[in-house]
């Protein structure tokens, strides 16, 4: 795998994870009553939430895992069935529609778009768009990118910036893709990526198993796209 494939895998990966796209009506629904202006920097401040906490993971989440005595292996397969039970949900229909606790008192500018933010912060920003799917992804692809150096580190930090950039972009076009997709298309958007993290799941999973077993899995089904 080389880094060009790395970054789009764990791009794909975090991106339907976090699906900007599908949590824009959550989005609209949390910032209600808000003026423009104040729902873009609410947007700018998750966006930064995002990178902050995803990039402390991308970088310390294998030294947590040494601490704990967590196997690789192991943390691939767990984090592979929390990845699997989230795209079900996707795929399903059962994610949640709304978000319970909005704050709808009128107000505006910097300070009252932060307090927004910081009332957003549970359940939206954690668990709804950063979840332990999200940091397990992080740190799984944390481990694939050691085997490039400092390129490998560079290379995630871009694809977290990326992904948090696109859900800073994509809330900043809530109005225009709620208007666009309309809740059907929506509803399609949110599955599809469902179905592409169910498929990312499994493979996780066969990885963690080929690791930890001897044949059990072919090296082959576990990692069919990597150089041999």
């Amino acid at each position: 795998m080389s880094p060009a494939d790395f970054a789009v895998n764990f791009f794909v990966a975090l991106f339907a994870l976090i699906d900007p796209i599908g949590t824009v009506p959550l989005f609209a629904a949390a910032t209600m009553g808000v003026k423009s202006k104040d729902s873009r920097l609410i947007a700018v401040y998750i966006a930064f939430f995002i990178l902050f906490f995803l990039t402390f993971f991308y970088f310390s989440g294998l030294s947590l895992l040494a601490f704990f005595g967590i196997s690789l292996p192991a943390f691939r397969m767990a984090g592979g069935i929390i990845l699997f039970l989230l795209g079900l949900d996707m795929v399903r229909g059962d994610m949640a529609t709304s978000v319970e606790g909005a704050d709808t008192t009128p107000g505006e500018g910097r300070a009252h778009a932060r307090k927004r933010f910081e009332r957003m912060i549970v359940p939206f920003a954690m668990p709804l768009l950063i979840g332990p799917g999200a940091i397990s992804t992080v740190i799984i692809y944390a481990s694939e990118a050691k085997r490039f150096g400092l390129i490998g580190a560079a290379v995630g930090v871009g694809v977290i910036a990326a992904t948090a950039l696109s859900t800073m972009l994509a809330f900043w076009a809530s109005p225009l893709i709620t208007r666009m997709l309309g809740k059907i298309g929506l509803t399609i958007v949110v599955r599809v990526l469902g179905l592409i993290l169910c498929a990312l799941a499994v493979q996780f999973v066969m990885i963690g198993i080929a690791d930890s077993t001897h044949d059990v899995i072919l090296r082959k089904a576990a990692a069919p796209y990597a150089a041999h």
